[in-house]
């Protein structure tokens, strides 16, 4: 027998799920009640693959968001993801998405330009928050109060639904891409290295949005051949 969601895509029964999920709310209540008002989660995708992205999400939920089944964006199906990512967007009372892709990601390294994604995706938010909850990261150079959640994609609300967000754009720039860059598989493995990625690199040679300073795009640009072409817009 299903378990029935209330209003507020709550199991209505009492379950272990329900109680999951209020626990990945403590970060968040404990804030509320030191004074915070606007609590932004922070999360990336695509720290990984060998091409495409990094991607970088902010949200600021209301109080009482609840939704069963919210997790750590990797735990969930892509369906499940997509339709999580709408329901977090539609009713967040603010987000934003940011994103670096080659080369600047290869001229800065991936931390920093995930860093450099984070910090855009909160400038971008229509809601100052007043503080960040971020996964693992440590971001400098912002006014801002964080703290920093090791595997906070798994722990708070905020982040997981940020992680679940960055995913989905993330996948959807990698599925036009794939369009634009036919024959390399992107819109299957998203730029990560599978052995059918990498092949197609050293076969065909690296393109414009694959990530030079990683393997195996660096060795085949060691031994020369590189195709220098446009940044497309990703998100199309």
């Amino acid at each position: 027998m299903q378990n029935k969601l209330d209003k507020g895509h709550r199991l209505t029964d009492g379950s272990e799920e329900v109680k999951r999920v209020e626990l990945m709310k403590k970060y968040e209540l404990a804030a509320y009640q030191e004074g915070f008002n606007y609590i932004a989660g922070i999360d990336e995708a695509g720290r990984g693959p060998i091409a495409g992205p990094v991607v970088a999400a902010a949200v600021i939920l209301p109080v009482d968001f609840f939704l069963v089944g919210v997790d750590d964006s990797k735990k969930l199906s892509a369906r499940k993801r997509a339709v999580f990512s709408n329901y977090i967007k539609k009713n967040a009372l603010s987000w934003a998405v940011s994103m670096v892709n080659p080369p600047l990601l290869d001229d800065i390294n991936i931390l920093n330009a995930t860093k450099l994604a984070m910090q855009t995706a909160i400038s971008s938010l229509t809601l100052k928050p007043d503080l960040l909850l971020i996964d693992a990261v440590k971001l400098g150079d912002i006014n801002i109060e964080q703290k920093n959640i090791i595997k906070g994609d798994s722990l708070s609300i905020s982040i997981a639904a940020a992680s679940i967000i960055a995913k989905v754009e993330r996948d959807r720039a990698m599925e036009n891409l794939d369009i634009l860059y036919p024959n390399y598989g992107l819109a299957k493995h998203k730029g990560y290295p599978t052995k059918e990625h990498k092949k197609a690199v050293l076969e065909k040679g690296p393109t414009a949005i694959h990530r030079q300073s990683f393997e195996p795009v660096k060795s085949y640009l060691n031994g020369g051949g590189f195709s220098e072409l446009t940044q497309p817009n990703l998100f199309g």
